[in-house]
């Protein structure tokens, strides 16, 4: 067989070996029959969910939105978390709390079913109202990352006694992450008084479109996941929990020239997404710093775009690395690249590879592969939230999850000093402001983003997953 066919064959078995890995996660996690330790297999979308490409309508964007009375999961309700949203719907707060209860003894993974019991349990009493915006129809696996963290912030601080004795009230909001939709939302967000606060968005063009209508109506966003470096400054009231693609950039590039004593660097990276090209620039500039040289850049959002031939090209062109700046968009053809590498060059990453699917797809070909993370559930001994969120959710936790869960706790704090959206702002933006978070102590630089190292780790063998493999830290750097 010709290497032309050869190459055309593994492509295709590729591809083929993904779909099918893909229709059976799906099968798996929609019957609760695998344990992902926190990570979930990206890109699970909803087929009926909106495009965000053109304006919704106020009721269609109300159908977005949700504090209990209606359900944004339906493809994972029980019964009894169906019979709870009926109840909350026509003010049967007893009825729902009872309801809630039993669904989350049938399934404890489940963070809108912990939000809503919450939040039945504040009934029509006063309370501080937030809001988490999340990409359900984007991509349901980071969704749920991200309102488990809000959920567990909001479990801890009602059952203490709420903030000075009031309840917090959370409303889920899904932006599909499509930026389109996220202004849409944000407005809607914004132009509802009750809102004092926005755990939100998920990826840095959805927050960058969202950013420009909380800023003009002064509500605080917190990011804990969009880490592309035009959000920097965009706004007095745009902050974010995760420490921007200079930092992650920085780790990765000294890593290469440091630790693996490598010059010459391949980008892979998708033009189309704020946060690839982000990383892909930061890496860039850092590399260069280093010493180093990029010998090649490949872009995945080219239709003609070609794993192997890229591969084969970067060689060509004296790469000794290749860096994977792939969004959760573009993780199937990274995990083309990793496969079709096959071990050849050593392998870099950025916090979008950080998923269960690099860990099934990529296998034995993403083993010593590096990630720059913000947070990892090993890395910090010292913490109790480790303990605490895999208590509370019978699994352990993502790093998505730990920065949710430090905006929400960001928040809170602000309500603690001043419970209004100018209050809030004030307070997050104060020299003096600090709260403990997953991830440690949370202040925020003037730009509102989060001055912390990123964790770096490495793809090991191991039983931590199910899938043979696991994200180890990388310690003594």
């Amino acid at each position: 067989m010709s290497q032309k066919n050869e190459t055309a064959v593994l492509v295709l078995s590729l591809l083929i070996t993904i779909g099918l890995a893909g229709a059976g996660i799906w099968w798996l996690t929609s019957r609760g029959g695998i344990n992902l330790g926190g990570l979930s297999p990206q890109n699970q979308t909803f087929p009926n969910s909106a495009t965000g490409n053109s304006p919704q309508s106020e009721e269609a964007i109300g159908q977005r939105l949700s504090a209990g009375e209606k359900l944004l999961l339906p493809e994972q309700a029980t019964t009894t978390k169906q019979a709870a949203v009926q109840a909350i719907a026509s003010g049967n707060y007893n009825a729902a709390i009872s309801d809630l209860q039993a669904s989350l003894k049938t399934n404890r993974n489940d963070p809108e079913a912990l939000i809503y019991l919450n939040n039945a349990r504040i009934g029509s009493r006063k309370s501080y109202t937030i809001a988490t915006a999340v990409p359900i129809g984007g991509d349901m696996n980071a969704a749920l990352e991200i309102m488990r963290g809000v959920a567990q912030a909001q479990n801890e601080i009602n059952q203490s006694g709420g903030i000075r004795g009031t309840p917090l009230k959370v409303l889920i909001a899904n932006d599909d992450n499509k930026p389109e939709m996220a202004a849409q939302i944000a407005s809607a967000l914004a132009n509802n008084s009750e809102i004092l606060g926005v755990i939100g968005h998920f990826g840095s063009d959805t927050t960058l479109a969202a950013s420009k209508i909380n800023q003009q109506k002064q509500l605080v966003a917190i990011s804990p996941t969009s880490t592309s470096v035009q959000l920097s400054g965009v706004g007095n009231n745009i902050f974010r929990t995760v420490p921007s693609d200079r930092f992650a950039a920085n780790a990765l590039s000294r890593y290469m020239v440091g630790k693996l004593q490598k010059q010459k660097a391949a980008v892979f990276f998708n033009s189309a997404s704020s946060y690839s090209k982000s990383l892909k620039d930061e890496f860039t500039t850092a590399i260069y710093g280093d010493g180093g040289q990029i010998v090649s850049e490949f872009d995945f959002a080219k239709g003609n775009f070609n794993a192997a031939e890229s591969v084969k090209s970067a060689i060509a062109q004296g790469a000794e690395v290749i860096l994977l700046a792939s969004n959760s968009a573009t993780l199937d053809q990274a995990l083309q690249v990793v496969q079709v590498n096959a071990k050849r060059l050593p392998l870099l990453a950025g916090d979008g590879a950080y998923t269960a699917k690099t860990l099934q797809i990529g296998g034995a070909g993403a083993t010593d592969m590096v990630l720059a993370v913000p947070w990892h559930i090993l890395a910090d001994p010292q913490s109790n939230f480790p303990q605490t969120s895999k208590q509370l959710w019978d699994a352990e936790v993502s790093w998505r999850t730990a920065l949710a869960y430090d905006g929400a706790i960001a928040l809170i704090a602000g309500l603690g000093r001043n419970p209004t959206r100018t209050g809030i702002q004030q307070a997050l933006s104060a020299s003096d402001f600090s709260a403990k978070g997953a991830s440690g102590t949370i202040r925020f630089l003037p730009s509102g983003d989060r001055n912390r190292a990123v964790q770096l780790v490495s793809v090991k063998p191991g039983n931590r997953t199910s899938y043979g493999y696991e994200f180890v830290p990388i310690s003594g750097l």
